[in-house]
C-alpha cells in the first residue's frame, strides 16, 4: 500500500532555489490543509483551504527574506507533495496550518514553484522591513504586508527552475 500524499506549501528564498535540484529545501516548518486548519475555517471548501495554507507560507516567505539581505526581493513558496509519514504535525492551534519537515524536501516531490514577479519587489521590500512588527501587531506595519497580496505568485513547472532562476538574477 502507497503512502498518502499530503500537499504541502514551503515557504522558500531564491537562494534556496538555487540549492534544490541538488540539496533539496532544507527547511523546517511548512503549512499545509491540516485538521485545525479545517476546524477553524469549517465553511471553507478546499480550494479555499489550500490557498489559506499557501498564502501564510507565502507571509513567512518574507521572514526568510529578512534573515538574507542578499535575497532577491521576492517572495516565494514551493508547493510539494510528500508521503504523509513523512510532514510532522504542527504546533496544534486552532486555525493553523504550520507542519512540521523532519526532513529536506527533495526536488523530486516538487509540483511547482510560486515566485513574485519583477514588479512585486518594492512592495515586498517595504513588507520585509516591518514583518517583525506586524507579527507583533502593529496595523500600519500589517498593512504593508497585507499589500503584498496584491501581487499573485507566478506559476513554474519545476522543469522550468532554471530558466527562472537565471531571469531572476541575470546569471546563467
Amino acid at each position: 500500500m502507497t503512502d498518502k500524499l499530503v500537499r504541502v506549501y514551503v515557504p522558500a528564498t531564491v537562494p534556496m532555489l538555487a540549492r534544490l535540484p541538488e540539496h533539496g529545501l532544507a527547511a523546517t516548518q511548512a503549512h499545509a490543509v491540516t485538521p485545525t486548519l479545517r476546524e477553524w475555517y469549517a465553511e471553507g471548501d478546499e480550494e479555499e483551504l489550500e490557498y489559506a495554507a499557501f498564502t501564510r507560507a507565502a507571509q513567512d516567505s518574507l521572514q526568510l527574506i529578512r534573515h538574507d539581505p542578499a535575497a532577491p526581493r521576492r517572495r516565494v513558496v514551493v508547493s510539494a507533495d510528500l508521503p504523509a509519514t513523512a510532514v510532522g504535525r504542527g504546533d496544534g492551534e486552532l486555525g493553523s496550518s504550520v507542519v512540521e519537515l523532519p526532513t529536506p524536501v527533495p526536488f523530486a516531490a516538487v509540483a511547482a514553484v510560486h515566485v513574485d514577479g519583477a514588479d512585486a519587489a518594492a512592495d515586498v521590500d517595504a513588507a520585509v522591513k516591518v514583518v517583525l512588527e506586524a507579527l507583533a501587531g502593529d496595523a500600519d506595519a500589517q498593512f504593508t504586508v497585507d499589500g503584498t497580496e496584491d501581487h499573485e505568485l507566478e506559476w513554474y513547472d519545476p522543469s522550468e527552475l532554471k530558466s527562472l532562476l537565471e531571469s531572476i538574477t541575470g546569471e546563467s
